[in-house]
């Protein structure tokens, strides 16, 4: 029987200015380098590699500009600042926070070569996956956030897996617009909800006066 041989990883490139403290690694079931992005990060890229984050009730946008090869993830969840689960458009930090999560992956993505008129977006996560940890259902809140905005902001949504119960495992290969996403049903640890219940009471404490710095 044949060896199976194995390509040896190319040289990673360099990170576009601002990404460099992404985690990135060399992923051999893709032969692909990765970038790992956490709640509270974005990461774009003109390089064919592969990012990936995990969701609970936090959501995750994809975009790409599919002409150019430029793209990008983000991954956020909205500040509890109401007892609404809806979001508005009047300025308060909810809203405020939301926009610079999507502002500044789409801003990065123009910055680096993409042209707004080709973006497309992909939108994953808002699983109820905190919805014992509050009374208000924050993965819905995040799914009604973004697509609100992206139909305001006139920009075309190609695919959606959103809410049910469940993590997520999202991978997203800008080059080919591809998504993979596994549902991750049989996960026994509380990382997720941990890592999530720390992020919220984070950006909570977010003075709503002040500048929203978390990425």
């Amino acid at each position: 029987m044949a060896l199976v041989q194995h390509r040896a990883p190319q040289e990673m490139s360099p990170a576009l200015a601002g990404f460099e403290d992404i985690k990135r690694y060399w992923d051999k079931t893709n032969d692909k380098y990765a970038a790992k992005i956490l709640p509270g990060e974005v990461y774009v890229t003109t390089s064919d590699e592969v990012i990936t984050t995990v969701l609970g009730s936090c959501v995750s946008a994809c975009v790409r500009d599919p002409v150019f090869k430029v793209g990008g993830m983000n991954h956020f969840m909205l500040p509890l600042s109401s007892t609404d689960s809806s979001w508005s458009s009047d300025g308060g930090l909810s809203t405020r926070y939301g926009n610079f999560a999507m502002e500044r992956l789409i801003n990065e993505i123009l910055k680096h070569g993409g042209s707004r008129k080709n973006l497309e977006v992909k939108v994953f996560g808002g699983g109820m996956v905190l919805a014992n940890a509050t009374s208000i259902n924050v993965g819905e809140r995040n799914i009604q956030f973004v697509e609100e905005y992206l139909r305001l902001e006139g920009l075309k949504l190609l695919a959606r897996d959103v809410g049910d119960i469940y993590p997520r495992k999202v991978l997203f290969f800008p080059h080919s617009g591809r998504v993979r996403v596994k549902k991750l049903r049989n996960m026994h640890n509380r990382t997720v909800v941990e890592r999530e219940t720390a992020y919220m009471q984070q950006i909570d404490q977010t003075p709503s006066a002040g500048e929203i710095d978390l990425f």
